[in-house]
């Protein structure tokens, strides 16, 4: 038996040693946030396609609600699908309103 009782500052001052901390070892804090293109859908909320650029605005909310969940991977895959219906929505709305401008130009008065 040793005659010195083991301390819990003894140990946390290992724990806090720089051969202790390792590089796999990845906490919330270490993984940036992925891009959830939230500016990108809520330009898309502007054009006339409403329930597509609604669903890309669901997906970037989720995205970033799976980040603060903790997961990672589900937050960048969330993240990626925002930015593709984002990109959907706002070419489908560019077409809606060059359409709606050719029918209304083109009409013999």
């Amino acid at each position: 038996m040793t005659q010195y009782a083991r301390s819990s500052s003894f140990k946390t001052a290992l724990d806090s040693s720089p051969e202790a901390n390792t590089e796999d070892d990845k906490t919330e804090d270490d993984v940036p946030l992925p891009k959830n293109y939230l500016w990108l859908t809520v330009i898309s909320c502007f054009c006339p396609a409403y329930p597509i650029n609604i669903v890309a605005f669901v997906f970037s909310i989720m995205s970033l609600n799976s980040y603060n969940n903790g997961d990672f991977e589900g937050s960048r895959r969330l993240g990626r699908n925002a930015k593709w219906v984002a990109i959907a929505s706002i070419i489908i709305g560019l077409l809606i309103i060059g359409v709606s401008c050719a029918v209304h130009f083109t009409k013999a008065a």
